[in-house]
């Protein structure tokens, strides 16, 4: 028998609440990341890769599909495209682009672009692409729903738009110690206690399946559609 949400362990608000987007205070961000990107592979590379595989797969790339994918960092996703589509990836640190595009050379990734962007004011027409994909990103953002709206709009009718990312704990514990850790972790542009449904929920984005991914199962693939 399928599983709700709710069993799964994820919160889903009363209808009609009023979703909470308190901006993340981002002074000193982008100088975390510069700092963060010498390491940033050895750090987050294999222990999230798993998370990273069942992302791409949900995404259902078809032969031609344009992807868009919101916070490349260091380009870890790029070699788990298939090469029969077509990838921008953005991201705002100049440092971890300037790594993801020596990976890119290095692997020979030409079906991949990078382009310096904000995932809260993109630049791209309503509907130019297939798919959107927003790795590890989501709670970093000053807005997420103002991303997850971008990523909407950016997205054609029928497409699949798809977040990995760490949310708040159903378990109740857990997620008095999630919100106890968030204001530590917002100096750093990291939102620990980002609630999934108010963001989906205030973007317009309709779930079409949630998986716990990595070890601990502290991550999900929360795989949306445009209708």
């Amino acid at each position: 028998m399928a599983l709700s949400l709710r069993e799964r362990g994820y919160y889903a608000p009363p209808v009609g609440a009023r979703p909470l987007s308190r901006p993340i205070e981002n002074a000193g961000v982008g100088r975390v990341y510069a700092a963060l990107s010498p390491v940033y592979d050895l750090l987050f590379a294999a222990p999230l890769q798993s998370g990273r595989v069942a992302a791409i797969g949900a995404l259902g790339i078809r032969p031609g599909d344009h992807v868009l994918e919101v916070g490349t960092g260091t380009g870890l996703n790029a070699p788990l495209y298939p090469r029969h589509c077509r990838v921008t990836a953005i991201d705002l640190s100049a440092s971890m682009l300037a790594r993801a595009r020596t990976r890119l050379a290095r692997e020979g990734l030409t079906h991949l672009r990078l382009l310096a962007a904000d995932a809260a004011r993109l630049t791209f027409a309503d509907g130019a692409f297939d798919r959107v994909y927003a790795p590890y990103v989501i709670s970093v953002v000053p807005d997420p729903v103002q991303a997850a709206r971008e990523m909407r709009r950016v997205c054609r009718p029928g497409g699949r738009i798809v977040i990995l990312n760490h949310f708040r704990s159903a378990n109740p514990l857990v997620a008095r110690i999630e919100r106890a850790l968030s204001p530590l972790t917002m100096r750093v542009g990291f939102k620990a206690d980002l609630e999934l449904f108010p963001v989906l929920d205030a973007a317009g984005l309709r779930v079409l399946a949630v998986q716990k991914v990595n070890w601990p199962r502290l991550w999900s693939v929360v795989t949306c559609i445009k209708d």
